[in-house]
């Protein structure tokens, strides 16, 4: 067993109270970003963006639908996971024209041209309300990879679903680039003051978690 990821596993929590004096370096800010970046994606399609938030006065501004959670204010960033309010086909053709450009590849390829009318038919045989919920999905992945990359960062976070999308959509102009925010993480360092920070975790016994088959 890695001791080094579970000992950052088993530190992590979902932080209450950030030290808002402590920043984040560029350099780790970049490796969360990277994490997030290089999550993998059903497809590997990426239908979403993240945006990174610094700027306190923009902050302020979500405090109120955000539910009051200081998290959104004291962190020394928040994070928006969003996903893409349609997809539709020029989703499709920049991926297989990226996919063409990175792998060197023919984009009139029988390969890719195959693989671009699988696409197609996922996307045309599944109802907006399902293409919305498969996109909404993949943000939990994504969130997976930043609370692990971040525990061993030893920065803390706190995912949250408590915020009014909408409300963070008009503030942050998402409908202009097409997204719709999903999730929420505040990242930083925890306040000496945050009661939570040394508190046991608390899960399930390994024996009653696994099935072994």
């Amino acid at each position: 067993m890695n001791r080094t990821l579970i000992e950052a596993l088993n530190k992590r929590y979902a932080t209450k109270l950030f030290d808002k004096n402590r920043k984040i370096s560029k350099q780790n800010l970049e490796t969360i970003i990277e994490t997030a970046r290089l999550t993998p994606t059903s497809y590997g399609l990426q239908l979403m963006k993240m945006v990174v938030i610094e700027d306190l006065k923009l902050r302020e501004k979500l405090l109120s639908h955000s539910y009051h959670q200081q998290q959104v204010v004291d962190a020394s960033h928040l994070l928006v996971l969003c996903s893409y309010s349609s997809f539709d086909v020029k989703h499709i053709d920049n991926y297989i024209n990226n996919i063409s450009k990175i792998r060197e590849l023919d984009v009139n390829s029988k390969q890719l041209q195959g693989f671009k009318e699988m696409l197609k038919r996922f996307r045309e045989n599944s109802n907006i309300e399902q293409l919305k919920h498969w996109m909404k999905n993949q943000q939990y992945i994504v969130l997976g990879n930043i609370l692990t990359a971040c525990a061993l960062l030893n920065i803390d976070a706190c995912p949250m679903e408590g915020f009014v999308p909408e409300k963070y959509d008009d503030i942050l102009e998402l409908d202009k680039e097409g997204l719709n925010s999903v999730l929420i993480i505040p990242i930083g360092y925890a306040s000496n003051d945050d009661k939570y920070k040394n508190l046991k975790k608390v899960r399930v016994s390994t024996e009653d978690f696994v099935l072994y088959k």
